[in-house]
């Protein structure tokens, strides 16, 4: 549950990401810096791995004395930013605790967890994180520790000194700056409403109010044909093992990158705008704590990662936050089986196939995304009689009585 916060009270903080203008030069020490950052993640992955078969603890004490070690002793890894490599080292134990406890909390009681898997950096893209002390700002230009100096196309203004930077560079090639600011909140005038919103695959998000319900946009299959052609290209030219790839496969890479990059984009553009009209129209928000993960193992897994269920809810937390307003997440369950008028419970759940909701208790008749909208009311605690200005339908027999 998030409160509203005082107007100006910094409340944790938010990231304000710019393109960067890297030069071939310092694209070459970029990668170079990249390199070196995966260097002492596998160093990291290697001595972990032996001291948990040793039965002794890897911490980062001890994974800062090697890195200091390895430096003295290597120059090509002390060329290097001691900053950004220290701060592999603090991931990867973040990582390695939140591993062990996955596998923990999967394992019998008093069972000793197996050995953590790590994400291979060899596959991944450049991602180097920088400290207060290892960038700064100046005339306009991000300057990294290690000499290296890149333009930012500044989109908008900072509102505050940033406490960190992560430079990373996306699947199209380009390179991006993601600094750390404090949020603080921009409280919006009162509205005087509240809404409930309820998750779903034919309606992104259907709401108490009409006005309000965000239909399923379909981005990724208004662009299937073109996707379908790129998947085609990449893997007619999809080199052997051991080859190098061809131009034409790298260009087929870029322009399926490209087409994905596109509808991301479009998704996030759709869930915030979305977002803000929410946060402005209501001061108490009820959601739905969907997590829509298990959706990915169904027949309408396609559908549902077209539908963005998660982006959107991410986008609406967000926007929240930021202005202060109160959202009240409502556990999941049952909400489809639940009458929002009386609160009576079906017998047996509803089909996907069956659309409209009708109580046997009370006769209530209603679209059943809605009814669902207006359960997460009655949970969150709020009335929903009243909140869109429409009440339930009611039954025949009492429209005839």
């Amino acid at each position: 549950m998030a409160s509203a916060a005082a107007a100006g009270e910094a409340v944790g903080c938010a990231r304000y990401t710019y393109r960067l203008r890297v030069s071939a030069a310092a694209r070459a020490v970029l990668e170079a810096e990249w390199a070196r950052c995966r260097w002492v993640w596998n160093e990291c992955v290697a001595r972990s791995k032996k001291a948990y078969r040793e039965g002794e603890l890897c911490g980062p004490a001890r994974l800062d004395r090697m890195l200091t070690g390895a430096r003295a002793v290597t120059p090509w890894l002390a060329v290097g930013s001691s900053v950004v490599q220290q701060q592999v080292i603090r991931d990867f134990a973040k990582a390695r605790a939140k591993a062990l406890k996955d596998i923990k909390d999967r394992l019998p009681l008093g069972r000793r967890a197996g050995l953590p898997k790590h994400k291979r950096k060899r596959v991944s893209r450049p991602t180097l994180n920088y400290t207060r002390r290892g960038f700064r700002l100046r005339g306009g230009r991000l300057h990294l520790a290690g000499g290296i100096a890149m333009g930012v196309v500044w989109s908008r203004a900072l509102p505050d000194e940033p406490s960190s930077v992560r430079v990373y560079r996306d699947s199209l090639g380009h390179w991006y700056a993601s600094f750390v600011v404090p949020a603080v909140v921009q409280l919006l005038p009162s509205a005087g409403a509240v809404i409930g919103i309820d998750w779903g695959v034919r309606e992104t998000a259907t709401t108490t109010s009409d006005a309000h319900d965000l239909p399923h946009a379909r981005h990724g299959h208004k662009a299937k044909e073109k996707l379908t052609r790129y998947d085609r290209m990449t893997a007619r030219r999809r080199p052997a093992r051991g080859q190098a790839a061809s131009k034409g496969y790298r260009e087929a890479k870029r322009l399926r990158a490209k087409a994905y990059t596109k509808i991301a984009r479009q998704r996030q553009d759709t869930a915030r705008k979305w977002a803000k009209k929410i946060v402005r129209d209501h001061d108490v928000i009820a959601v739905e704590d969907f997590r829509p993960k298990f959706l990915a193992r169904t027949s309408m897994a396609r559908k549902a990662a077209d539908a963005a269920i998660g982006a959107t809810k991410r986008a609406l937390l967000e926007m929240s936050r930021k202005h202060g307003r109160d959202v009240r997440l409502v556990h999941p369950a049952h909400t489809t089986m639940d009458c929002a008028r009386c609160g009576a419970r079906a017998k047996h759940a509803l089909p996907l196939s069956e659309r409209t909701y009708t109580c046997t208790a009370c006769g209530a008749v209603s679209p059943r995304d809605k009814n669902s909208a207006r359960v997460m009311l009655v949970r969150a605690g709020l009335n929903p009689a009243g909140v869109d200005r429409v009440r339930l339908d009611r039954s025949p027999s009492e429209q005839a009585a």
